[in-house]
């Protein structure tokens, strides 16, 4: 890892931001252009694997190519020592992970507008031929002045990208929160799939907890595939029916369900008295979820998940051999 102070290429280190599954991202300062940047550089396990080479262009080619202000723009990439790297515009703010953790479940009128300026930014990618497939809020960042900025386009599926395998990563790699039943049924997905976890991640914004959740990954796909989508208002009171039925039509199950695009989704957030009620209805009622917290069903529950892991991993497994 690099220390603050060093230099890489005309990078000198100010600090580490962050360490995921196969980069440490930094904080440099770019001695050509003086001013900061967010430098990214594989991890060493990873250097020579071609899925990563794969993920560094994809991200090169949607930073360099697209220009929108929720969109994070790219300043440079190469190589130094062997090593690939790629920097990015350094964004002065905290991730909507941060957000939802510190104030969720937010004011429905704050978080709408900020989420409206996030589906505004997804909406330009897929007019642009990118399909993000990994929006979470730990890939959303908002600067000082509230304007939300999308980041890392490493699975993004472009009009270029190849098929490929990422060997390094396994069935615990990410987090299945955010993942539409496609994605986790080995699909590639499309702009549909994004539509899905926005949906996933407004819920979030208005209720401080995603639609489905368990013990671990593999109970939370299952979740995902055949659990009952909980009604957002009744959750959260300060969320209207008409919002609900927004987010509902955005995480249902099958594509052709959701909204066409994200720019139908925006229309729907103008005119929310136009939702369509009635799939409010699809939703959990009180009897269900009394149900679900039944010893009976806990029961059912607990025979059926040891099955419901294996297929879950089964899935994922088919999912990571088609990205």
């Amino acid at each position: 890892m690099l220390q603050i102070g060093d230099q890489f290429d005309r990078f000198q280190i100010l600090g580490h931001l962050a360490q995921g599954g196969m980069s440490d991202i930094y904080r440099a300062f770019d001695v050509v252009s003086k001013t900061e940047v967010t430098l990214k550089i594989p991890d060493q396990s990873m250097i020579g694997d071609p899925g990563q080479y794969e993920r560094f262009q994809r991200e090169l080619e949607v930073t360099n190519t697209l220009r929108h202000p929720a969109v994070l723009h790219g300043v440079g990439s190469g190589t130094y020592n062997r090593t690939p790297f790629l920097a990015t515009e350094f964004i002065d703010g905290k991730s909507l992970r941060d957000i939802i953790d510190d104030e969720a479940p937010m004011p429905p009128a704050a978080a709408l507008a900020l989420f409206r300026r996030i589906a505004e930014g997804v909406s330009y990618c897929h007019d642009n031929g990118v399909v993000h497939r990994d929006l979470k809020p730990e890939n959303i960042l908002v600067r000082s002045d509230g304007q939300p900025v999308i980041i890392d386009f490493g699975l993004a599926l472009t009009k270029h990208a190849h098929r490929v395998t990422y060997a390094n990563l396994s069935a615990t790699a990410g987090t299945p929160d955010y993942m539409a039943p496609e994605q986790i049924e080995g699909q590639r997905g499309d702009a549909r799939t994004d539509l899905y976890a926005l949906g996933t991640i407004l819920f979030e914004m208005l209720s401080g907890r995603t639609p489905f959740s368990g013990d671990n990954n593999m109970a939370i796909m299952a979740q995902h595939l055949r659990g009952v989508t909980p009604r957002l208002d009744k959750i959260e009171a300060a969320v209207s029916p008409q919002v609900a039925a927004i987010v509902a039509r955005c995480i249902m199950r099958k594509p052709d369900d959701r909204y066409a695009g994200v720019a139908q989704l925006v229309a729907a957030l103008d005119d929310p008295q136009s939702a369509d009620l009635s799939l409010l209805e699809l939703s959990e009622t009180p009897e269900r979820a009394s149900f679900m917290r039944s010893a009976a069903f806990k029961g059912i529950a607990a025979s059926a998940a040891f099955i419901a892991a294996f297929i879950a991993l089964a899935i994922l497994l088919q999912m990571l051999r088609n990205k």
